[in-house]
């Protein structure tokens, strides 16, 4: 089947008439669609497109613009499962994860449509008579928005829904390896009653995100992916002066202390680093085990692993689904190789899953390696797949040195039962999300996400934090004293 860019309302095919493919990793004989291998000149039509609907947006009321938000979660509850069929088959994770995926952005749908009447600027006394002091946050113009394919629902969600409440207009570059989620958003917006223009979907490779970026329209890019490619986005954001908002990798660590619930921690620790075959920023792919429980952990977590079952995400005795394409699986291979040379000790999986069905599909087993020390590149640099590197700790203090040895600072986790521990904790461990008593994923849509080092450039998506990306502040002063008053110099507060 064909499937087209959105814009201005229109399904309407790439200027160039080229094409890409996009197949089911879970069995790659599956070709979901062709989508537009979209170039510069779609990239300007939607930009243009977006600037000129964003006009009569800006002008309409937060509220208003909040309540299309709340339908468009309405429709998504609608279509929930419908939704989260397609996103299996497109992306691979099983069903259970992908209804997960589409309640995200339903949970922020509602969120975000309720800050259309909370936009809060804050207001202050002037320092002079006759005069008063307001602020306000208004839109930045046109987001051009440039997701990744894991969480292709959710994540969009979380930048898209935001950026309409807060008055801009959206043009929207999702992964080439999850298209079709983007065009069903496209389709709940619509329904919803968002006017033609605010909301465009134009898809494509690399070239298309630098087009989107270059692009003189595009007023804020928010983007999600990886560093290599986040930070050359922001460079280039800073060489336009152009607001930028990043949220790139992770090597997520999880704590285990001596004192631990260790069944709950063994829970915990396998939904972390199994869970959507390992490929999420905020994964657990690094354990870090105080040496008193060390070994009987391991023991733990080996037997529990191996009952793992890997298939195709639409069969519901699936634990754990495929890689996303061969490129990442061949990575992931290439990384089981460098842990092996470097030292550590493979003692689970570590190899393509290839029997029966699997062998259709890009699936790679459940992978640990213990006897990880903090100089190999398996516990400093992503894998994202499903591959856990184990080290041990002597006292909370190494374990807290362990957990902050990295270049990444995005989620992090301690088991303990020790309250003053996990508090000090809290405080001690580098990264922008601590769990305490829980795996490093599970992330709640009305709370502030992102992470600090090579994770990000400082912003935060979810809850109110996100409208620092997508709004600027202006400032207002009112003077009804009708005379000329100077600031600092006819008043003098000693």
């Amino acid at each position: 089947m064909e499937y087209f860019n959105y814009i201005n309302g229109e399904w309407v095919p790439a200027a160039s008439g080229k094409t890409f493919q996009n197949v089911n990793p879970a069995d790659t004989s599956d070709v979901i669609g062709s989508f537009p291998l979209s170039g510069p000149e779609d990239v300007d039509r939607a930009v243009k497109v977006a600037e000129e609907a964003g006009e009569e947006w800006a002008r309409t009321p937060a509220p208003i613009r909040g309540n299309i938000i709340r339908h468009a979660a309405d429709i998504f509850l609608r279509r929930k499962k419908e939704i989260a069929q397609v996103m299996t088959r497109e992306m691979g994770k099983p069903l259970f994860e992908t209804e997960g995926d589409v309640q995200e952005a339903i949970d922020t749908g509602y969120y975000a449509a309720t800050e259309g009447r909370r936009l809060f600027g804050m207001n202050t006394p002037s320092e002079l008579p006759d005069k008063m002091n307001l602020s306000f946050r208004m839109p930045v113009g046109t987001a051009g928005i440039i997701t990744a394919w894991n969480f292709p629902i959710a994540v969009p969600s979380w930048k898209i829904f935001p950026a309409l409440v807060a008055g801009n207009a959206v043009v929207f570059k999702p992964s080439e390896d999850s298209p079709l989620c983007a065009n069903l958003f496209a389709e709940v917006l619509e329904e919803a009653g968002l006017p033609k223009g605010v909301f465009n979907v134009v898809h494509g490779d690399g070239t298309t995100g630098a087009a989107l970026v270059d692009h003189p329209g595009t007023k804020v890019i928010a983007f999600t992916g990886s560093t290599e490619v986040g930070k050359k986005i922001g460079g280039r954001c800073g060489e336009l002066n152009k607001k930028c908002s990043l949220e790139m990798g992770g090597k997520n660590g999880m704590i285990v202390m001596e004192d631990a619930n260790l069944d709950l921690a063994l829970e915990g620790v396998l939904w972390g680093a199994f869970g959507t075959s390992g490929q999420r920023c905020t994964a657990t792919s690094r354990l870090i085990l105080h040496k008193d429980i060390h070994d009987q952990f391991v023991e733990m977590l080996i037997e529990a692993a191996k009952k793992l079952r890997l298939g195709n995400g639409l069969d519901p005795n699936t634990d754990v689904g495929p890689i996303i394409n061969e490129a990442q699986l061949r990575k992931i291979e290439y990384y089981v190789q460098v842990g092996q040379e470097e030292g550590a000790r493979l003692v689970l999986g570590g190899k393509r899953a290839t029997e029966g069905d699997l062998a259709k599909g890009w699936f790679f087993e459940p992978t640990i390696f213990v006897d990880v020390t903090p100089e190999m590149r398996i516990f400093q640099e992503e894998i994202f797949g499903p591959v856990l590197s184990v080290a041990k700790a002597e006292s909370y203090e190494h374990a807290i040195a362990l957990i902050n040895n990295s270049q990444y600072g995005l989620s992090s986790s301690i088991y303990t039962q020790d309250v003053n521990r996990a508090f000090r904790a809290m405080r001690d461990i580098e990264a922008g999300i601590t769990y305490i008593n829980g795996p490093t994923i599970g992330a709640e849509a009305h709370m502030p996400f992102g992470g600090i080092k090579n994770t990000g450039n400082g912003h935060r998506e979810g809850g109110w934090t996100v409208f620092d990306i997508f709004t600027e502040w202006k400032t207002v002063y009112v003077d009804f004293s009708g005379r000329l008053q100077r600031a600092q110099i006819d008043v003098e507060i000693t």
